[in-house]
């Protein structure tokens, strides 16, 4: 089934670009019109403007800052409510990563799917709510997940923050864009951007892990972040050798310290057993 999606996503990007790219004359290594400002140009390290103003599903005005609670990280995906299929994927690969993550959306990490269309509602974007949130048990899930829709401005600005490009196709009537998910600090720091439409639970983990700076997780779960990395030409965490060896040095000689503990308390106790029975006589 994973390839399966991984196939389809791909026919479909094909599609588009060959739909944009249709009666556009072009040189080798010109980019249609169609095309032009579409893409991720990663904004490592800045932070997103918590005014920007949306609506949430519910129909209440929030402000990102609402979501940048100083506790909780924050993972984010841009969609649109009438897209054909690449939203749609985009929202199943999170969803999944999300569940297999072992981490509690609501109480570690809040998610947010804004969507870049002005001409979606609050009503549509409370359909696929539910329609998510039906994947998830528990209360907290329901208060850790957000679906916002906003107005052409708010929509620039956060997409300009993060780096999100995108651009409306007339012909197809379609929104031509990429796919990715967005990582943010608790306070709103963008930390990581992962590619694609699936997302792979160690990397999504360790993600979060990242954006929330020890906030969350347990200690062997910092010893992770410490030995993995984010490679971007690999596309994911791998292992960082240096990192992982000084760990290796450092647990292998606190187990040499308890096997050597552990050899003196019994050669201790044994003294004493004769010290004892040597008083006796």
């Amino acid at each position: 089934m994973t390839t399966l999606r991984s196939l389809i996503a791909c026919l479909f990007a094909v599609a588009v670009l060959a739909a944009a790219g249709r009666s556009v004359a072009q040189t080798p290594g010109e980019i249609p019109d169609e095309l032009a400002g579409v893409g991720i140009e990663e904004h490592l390290g800045a932070t997103v403007s918590p005014d920007i103003a949306f609506v949430d599903s519910d129909g209440n005005a929030v402000t990102l800052g609402d979501y940048f609670d100083g506790e909780r990280p924050v993972v984010m995906a841009f969609v649109y409510h009438n897209c054909p299929m690449l939203c749609s994927l985009i929202l199943d690969g999170m969803t999944q990563a999300m569940r297999e993550a072992d981490l509690d959306l609501g109480e570690d990490y809040q998610a947010l799917a804004i969507s870049f269309d002005p001409r979606d509602t609050p009503e549509k974007a409370a359909a696929v709510k539910e329609r998510y949130l039906s994947r998830f048990d528990g209360a907290d899930a329901a208060e850790g997940v957000h679906f916002l829709t906003g107005s052409q401005e708010s929509i620039d600005r956060v997409t300009q923050e993060i780096g999100f490009g995108f651009a409306w196709n007339e012909r197809q009537q379609e929104f031509a864009h990429t796919a990715a998910v967005y990582f943010l600090s608790p306070e709103g720091t963008i930390t990581r951007y992962l590619y694609g439409i699936e997302f792979p639970p160690r990397d999504f983990r360790t993600a979060l892990l990242e954006a929330s700076d020890g906030r969350i997780g347990s200690p062997v779960d910092q010893l992770i972040l410490y030995c993995f990395q984010y490679d971007p030409d690999a596309g994911g965490y791998v292992l960082h050798a240096v990192n992982a060896m000084k760990v290796g040095g450092l647990l292998t000689l606190i187990l040499l310290g308890g096997f050597l503990l552990f050899f003196w308390h019994r050669e201790r106790t044994k003294r004493d057993d004769i010290d004892r029975a040597l008083t006796a006589l």
